[in-house]
């Protein structure tokens, strides 16, 4: 058995490595997962082999790549009913993809980062696949991060944009000033917009779902090919869009 990496950032390379490979469900790399956590590779690999042994990871060593194990899903499972809100929004998904024809989607906030946990594709044959189950993205880049940032109150928003520097990787639109301004314009209308800021072409819209404390901590929301978010129909998903996630909260406060 592999000896554990001593020292206290092991939590945190830990929790690091755990990301990366879940964003990846066809499996990934240990030398992938190096570059994205920014360790050598022979830490990543001590890291994986350590977590495989206790169930959290597994490996295929045909393809030389690393997937998420059995363990994480048990722990899953067992934290679901206090965190996992699928179930109630999936109705509120699958009819957004229906009378849009777009993809639909639920995220939830994770820290500073939102997770998607559910698509489903609409009828429209042109698809953006930005988004996906397990994609991360920080809050304030895509629709449902920017969404959930608008919401919540201005010195967290402070706090946040004054230290997250997502312009280093998301380009200038992405800086604080630019943010601001979607913020701003979020709301005013209700509901966020990304017009193509992290692939070229794809929008993407998104609105809050609040929990039972009033706080932001999901996000509905569609994307597609720009030709499909016109100014006009713009105004429509947006309705459609805060009309779901209004239903979604409702619920989460009536069961609380």
């Amino acid at each position: 058995m592999v000896e554990p990496i001593p020292g206290a950032q092991v939590v945190s390379r830990v929790s690091r490595v755990l990301r990366v490979v879940s964003e990846h469900p066809g499996g990934v790399s240990a030398t992938a997962v190096a570059h994205a956590t920014g360790l050598t590779r022979p830490t990543a690999h001590r890291l994986l082999t350590s977590l495989a042994a206790e169930g959290f990871v597994d490996h295929d060593p045909g393809a030389a790549r690393w997937f998420l194990g059995p363990e994480l899903y048990l722990l899953g499972a067992l934290a679901a009913d206090r965190f996992d809100i699928t179930d109630v929004a999936r109705e509120s998904v699958l009819a957004l993809a229906a009378e849009t024809g777009e993809s639909a989607f639920l995220s939830a906030r994770r820290g500073t980062e939102t997770v998607c946990l559910l698509r489903e594709e609409g009828s429209f044959p042109i698809r953006s696949f930005v988004l996906y189950e397990g994609a991360r993205f920080p809050l304030g880049v895509a629709s449902a991060g920017l969404a959930i940032l608008s919401h919540l109150p201005d010195d967290e928003i402070d706090a946040y944009l004054d230290g997250s520097r997502l312009e280093e990787r998301w380009g200038s639109q992405h800086g604080a000033a630019a943010v601001r301004e979607r913020i701003a314009l979020t709301r005013e209308t209700g509901y966020a917009l990304n017009p193509a800021l992290i692939v070229e072409g794809s929008w993407g819209m998104g609105a809050a779902i609040f929990d039972a404390t009033g706080r932001p901590a999901w996000a509905l929301s569609l994307t597609g090919v720009e030709s499909r978010f016109r100014p006009d129909r713009r105004a429509e998903l947006g309705v459609l869009l805060l009309d779901q996630a209004h239903r979604v909260t409702a619920k989460l406060q009536a069961s609380s």
